[in-house]
């Protein structure tokens, strides 16, 4: 084996890892937002918000992920250019790139994979500790705020590590709609040097680090927030 095409590569990869990160952050920050909504959606929503929410997370929870991603890429990335004036718009460097609809369909389905975590936490929050909030007079959003939501964000925490890793291994995913992430380079220095195995060895070496320092952070916020149950 040989990596001396490291000293050749090593500004792309470096790109490709940032890619890589940038699209496990983005869906795991705004879907981490989106899975809240639906999780207090099924909880304590009406009849139709609660099968909404259902719906939405039996979807995506229910269909692959590939396929989802080819639905917004080839799907919705192919009708965009139709609409009048989306092509002059300040959107359409965006909107026109892979990475975008990578982005768009990791959080979608990351919030889905959520939203279930949260709501099974939501309801494992004790009664007592609600029916006290209410005692002291909180108002429901307050109450929330207070100590419904991070009761459950704390109850949740070992999943959340878990699904936060998940996500980690399904950016390569990425590279079928043209984004360069790390997978994506591993690919082109195959390509270009007819190396098959050193770039793997790279691109799984980047993901056990960065595993590591997930779960890693993740048992330093247990430790730091011990569950009470």
């Amino acid at each position: 084996m040989t990596f001396s095409w490291i000293a050749s590569y090593w500004p792309l990869l470096l790109a490709g890892a940032a890619q890589t990160v940038t699209l496990l952050v983005i869906s795991v920050v705004f879907g981490f937002i989106v899975a809240i909504g639906l999780a207090f959606a099924q909880v304590s929503g009406g009849p139709l918000t609660q099968l909404l929410a259902r719906s939405y997370c039996t979807f995506f929870r229910g269909t692959p992920l590939l396929i989802q991603l080819w639905l917004l890429y080839y799907g919705v990335g192919s009708l965009l250019p139709m609409i009048p004036g989306i092509r002059q718009s300040l959107f359409w460097p965006i909107l026109r790139e892979g990475f975008f609809f990578a982005a768009l369909s990791f959080t979608l389905n990351y919030a889905a994979y959520e939203a279930e975590v949260l709501r099974g936490a939501l309801l494992a929050v004790p009664k007592g500790e609600l029916e006290a909030g209410r005692a002291f007079g909180m108002r429901p959003f307050t109450l929330t705020r207070r100590i419904w939501l991070p009761r459950a964000i704390r109850i949740a925490l070992p999943t959340i590590g878990g699904e936060i890793v998940m996500q980690l291994k399904a950016t390569p995913l990425a590279f079928t709609v043209t984004v360069m992430d790390l997978y994506a380079v591993a690919s082109k220095v195959r390509q270009d040097t007819l190396l098959v195995y050193e770039p793997l060895i790279v691109v799984t070496v980047f993901y056990l680090i960065l595993t590591a320092i997930i779960a890693r952070a993740f048992r330093h916020l247990e430790a730091q927030v011990p569950v009470r149950r």
